[in-house]
């Protein structure tokens, strides 16, 4: 019946509701407080340059890179991009978001347990986002085919639905990752008298908002997952 089908529709609204709220939050937090300078005047360059000499990442690049808040850090490449926005800014939103980023250059050079898994986790996601739709179609074209008493196209369906699922694992460990590395931030800008506590409070909630876009992006997938499953299972169930 049609009214499964509003009800598939229906079940994504609080995830793009949340999604929205967190990426205007971000937004506007970084907005506030990028306004507003840290009173040591130290600047982001001046900081991370200072941050990975003393450990001993000096093999650790820092580079300017165009866009909105598309600070990162590149493993494979050992760059600490950040965007114009924040690249040699002593604004509190700067110093956070750059600080939060050196964060994941420590988790790098210190084998972060959740980082590496994400590592290994990201291609294996592409590979089978890739293979998703095809597994899919050719489980509903052989839903009744037979091979040696199984089902295959139960084969096929349910490893469409491990694959999709496999979005869900990566923002999944995603998150300890960034709250690991905004907790590093924080704690960097206090011993580092970089920014005094009021100031922190302000960093503290930028890092914050951006973490929301990360719960709202896994509250999203599994949305997703769940939605995928009852398509697959209506469809079969029409056959």
């Amino acid at each position: 019946m049609y009214w499964e089908y509003y009800i598939m529709g229906v079940i994504l609204i609080p995830g793009i509701i949340i999604a929205s709220v967190a990426q205007a939050r971000v937004s506007s937090t970084f907005g506030k407080y990028n306004q507003v300078f840290a009173s040591s005047g130290v600047t982001t360059l001046q900081l991370i340059s200072h941050m990975l000499a003393a450990a001993g990442l000096n093999h650790i690049s820092i580079i300017q890179v165009p866009g909105h808040l598309s600070d990162h850090y590149d493993s494979k490449k050992k760059v600490l991009a950040l965007s114009g926005d924040t690249y040699n800014s002593s604004s509190i939103a700067a110093l956070g978001v750059a600080c939060h980023e050196f964060g994941h250059a420590l988790q790098d050079s210190s084998n972060y347990a959740p980082l590496k898994i994400r590592k290994i986790l990201i291609p294996l996601s592409n590979i089978a986002s890739t293979l998703l739709w095809p597994l899919v179609i050719i489980g509903l074209v052989f839903n009744f085919a037979v091979v040696d008493g199984t089902m295959l196209g139960n084969i096929f369906l349910w490893s469409g639905i491990a694959v999709f699922g496999s979005a869900v694992l990566v923002n999944l460990i995603t998150l300890p990752v960034e709250y690991n590395a905004s907790n590093r931030a924080i704690k960097l800008l206090r011993e580092t008298g970089t920014l005094n506590e009021e100031e922190l409070e302000g960093a503290r909630k930028v890092l914050n908002a951006a973490a929301l876009t990360y719960v709202a992006a896994l509250l999203v997938s599994m949305l997703n997952l769940i939605r995928f499953v009852l398509v697959i299972l209506s469809a079969k169930n029409r056959d």
